[in-house]
């Protein structure tokens, strides 16, 4: 059971990896088209590449076969929702041109919250007291981890900050839409089909010119490859394997990993300066994001011990 609860983990810890990654490619010269663009391009190709494989090893003898075919219909709203998934990486990354990757992560983080008021919105439910509770956490620690609180240190750049909640808008419109549509597929059909739909709309937004100008071969591959591998193919890969093992609550609760990992990649790796009273946001935050799936599993313990 252990290998599940790593499987979630490492797949969370990948995601936390993003952000240094860009922000050295940035470091190279390269845009954020180029970077988001070549990202999507060899990650489709990766996932496409499993998903044939393990439907090829599907159609080899599992004793408990897997949907594999989509129905155009399926496609197109998998698709769709894959959209929501290549915004995110456009103004996530468009945000580290103006913003540090420790504090970026922190407002990605902000999908927690806007989820709660999406689904209090579609679903016409006011939120729980624990959740209304766990969004005033999550202000502390973002106001925390952004360094407002400190003297003598330059304010965030308010372009950086609108495209990090944009992208933490996006993200929880993926989340709240992707677990909605064409759940009885595949999780890696799934996952191939909207990074896909992603793939569409980056390439629309910026043509992909690194093809033809060069950029591939100036050191753009490597950074492509290690962001395709860490965001498109490896966390899908293993919530798809862990999950369903441990509980979306639990799972909830470990994907809060990938914050402390992103700041400190920021910190270790980009030499960034991250205070005290930042680190302190950082854990206010992850505390705020898994209180809400705590307080479920307290709930639940205390009814079976009754």
């Amino acid at each position: 059971m252990m290998k599940y609860y790593l499987f979630v983990l490492a797949g969370a810890c990948s995601f936390g990896l993003l952000s240094t990654f860009v922000k050295k490619a940035y470091e190279s010269g390269f845009h954020v088209g180029e970077v988001v663009g070549s990202q999507n391009l060899f990650g489709v190709l990766m996932i496409w590449t499993m998903a044939f494989v393990a439907s090829k090893s599907n159609r080899g003898g599992q004793s408990q076969p897997v949907k594999t075919k989509v129905a155009p219909r399926q496609a197109l709203s998998l698709m769709a929702v894959g959209t929501t998934s290549g915004l995110t990486g456009i103004f996530y990354y468009a945000a580290l041109q103006y913003i540090s990757a420790s504090f970026a992560i922190i407002l990605l983080f902000q999908f927690t919250w806007i989820g709660i008021l999406l689904e209090a919105v579609t679903e016409r439910k006011r939120p729980g007291k624990d959740k209304v509770v766990a969004l005033c956490i999550l202000f502390i620690g973002i106001i925390m981890a952004s360094g407002y609180l400190q003297g003598g240190q330059e304010a965030p750049a308010l372009i950086g900050i609108g495209l990090g909640l944009l992208s933490a808008l996006t993200y929880a419109l993926f989340i709240m839409f992707s677990g909605k549509v064409s759940s009885t597929l595949a999780p890696i059909t799934r996952s191939a089909i909207m990074q896909s739909g992603s793939l569409i709309l980056v390439m629309l937004v910026y043509p992909p010119h690194f093809l033809f100008n060069g950029s591939l071969h100036q050191e753009l591959l490597p950074w492509a490859l290690l962001l395709a591998f860490f965001g498109v193919v490896i966390p899908p890969l293993f919530f798809a394997i862990g999950v369903p093992r441990i509980g979306g609550g639990i799972a909830t609760i470990m994907s809060a990993a990938e914050l402390p990992t992103a700041v400190i990649m920021s910190f270790v790796v980009l030499h960034e300066t991250v205070s005290a009273l930042q680190w302190a946001g950082v854990i206010i935050t992850m505390f705020g994001i898994a209180l809400p799936e705590m307080m479920k599993l307290w709930k639940k313990k205390q009814l079976d011990m009754n």
